[in-house]
């Protein structure tokens, strides 16, 4: 299913700096960048779970805010592009080394 993850996180300390650092890193191991904080992420629902559960355990309540939205199996038809940088389709666009 895609998901489509965004995250705005509180930079005015080290400590936020490093959960924004983090937060990200994670998003780019399920999925990628399209923006600058959104990630698109073709997940199985357990890794959907993990995902959420990693993300959640990692931000601040208090200061930051994750927003999912959830595209489903056929998410992909719902994806429009428009502008400079080309879309990445992870699953059409694979790399195999």
């Amino acid at each position: 299913m895609l998901v489509l993850i965004t995250y705005d996180v509180s930079v005015t300390s080290s400590t936020g700096r490093k959960r924004l650092r983090h937060i990200a890193k994670i998003c780019l191991d399920y999925g990628v960048r399209v923006q600058n904080s959104v990630f698109e992420c073709e997940v199985a629902p357990d890794q959907w779970v993990r995902l959420k559960s990693e993300l959640l355990s990692i931000y601040n309540p208090e200061e930051d805010s994750l927003r999912f939205y959830m595209l489903g199996k056929k998410g992909r038809n719902k994806v429009e592009h428009c502008g400079a940088k080309a879309s990445v389709d992870p699953v059409r666009d694979a790399l195999i080394f």
